[in-house]
């Protein structure tokens, strides 16, 4: 089966991401990319492949590169949802930014939320006055 080329789309960067030190000391490429191949380009699987690898091993201690924690850079988007979902962004702007329906978001990331029981009672209580 072959993969649909998946379509661009533009998501908003808060500020505080775009003014690190990455983006003040390399720019972005023409098409507001972060990381980029040599000719501006998106990275090659093999390459990003390649550095994803050294960034666990210099990010994570022995025993988390051992472990399945953020193996692939997939896995990052469960934790881009579930802290935009745990700060209180609404799921229609998390499903959004992450390219698809509030009802894929809340059948595969529903279950990423941990947490904040107080708050949701506290909120829970103030809307019933």
């Amino acid at each position: 089966m072959r993969r649909v080329q998946a379509r661009l789309r533009t998501v908003a960067t808060p500020d505080r991401v775009c003014a690190s030190a990455h983006v003040e000391n390399h720019g972005v490429g023409p098409d507001g990319r972060f990381f980029r191949g040599l000719h501006g380009g998106p990275l090659s699987e093999s390459v990003y492949d390649r550095w994803w690898k050294l960034a666990r091993e210099k990010a994570l201690t022995e025993s988390q590169v051992a472990s399945p924690l953020v193996r692939r850079p997939y896995d990052l988007r469960h934790a881009a949802a579930s802290l935009w979902l745990n700060a209180g962004v609404p799921p229609t702007e998390v499903a959004r930014r992450l390219g698809h329906g509030v009802a894929v978001l809340l059948r595969v990331y529903a279950n990423c939320i941990d947490g904040g029981d107080d708050t949701m009672n506290d909120k829970i209580g103030d809307a019933l006055g």
